[in-house]
Order: structure tokens, then C-alpha cells, then sequence
């Protein structure tokens, strides 16, 4: 088990070419980017929220959400 000579990359990139088909790659290969840049950054940083933008909630709903989920429990109880 050496390193991977010219041959068996192009035999890896043939399987995945089947398997994906060629418009699809470069999206694969960006995403497969984007992900390792952010999980890079998450290990660097100590806290840091890399979550993107539209898809953050917001904290003042989640608070709200545990107070509606802790009257239903207290109104099952009760």
C-alpha cells in the first residue's frame, strides 16, 4: 500500500465521474471545500459561530420556545 501513482487517480476520478456525473463535481468539490475551510475555522477559533447568516436563529425565539415548552409541561402536570 504505496502512494497513488497517475494510474489509480484516474481510475478513483472515472468511478466518481460514474457515480456523480461530470456537472455535479465541481459542486461536489466546492461544498467538499466550504466544509473543511469551516471546520478549520472552528478548531482555530475558540467560540466562534460560522453558522451562515440566513440560517442562524435567532436567540430571543429559542428562549422563547423553552418558556412555551416549560408552561406546556407545567400545564400537563397541573
Amino acid at each position: 500500500m504505496g502512494r497513488f501513482g497517475l494510474a489509480e487517480l484516474g481510475i478513483i476520478l472515472a468511478i466518481l465521474v460514474l457515480l456523480f456525473g461530470a456537472k455535479k463535481l465541481p459542486a461536489l468539490a466546492d461544498g467538499m471545500g466550504k466544509a473543511i475551510r469551516n471546520f478549520k475555522r472552528g478548531l482555530d477559533s475558540d467560540d466562534e459561530d460560522v453558522t451562515p447568516a440566513d440560517k442562524q436563529v435567532a436567540e430571543s425565539s429559542s428562549a422563547a420556545e423553552l418558556e412555551v415548552t416549560e408552561a406546556q409541561t407545567a400545564d400537563q402536570k397541573g
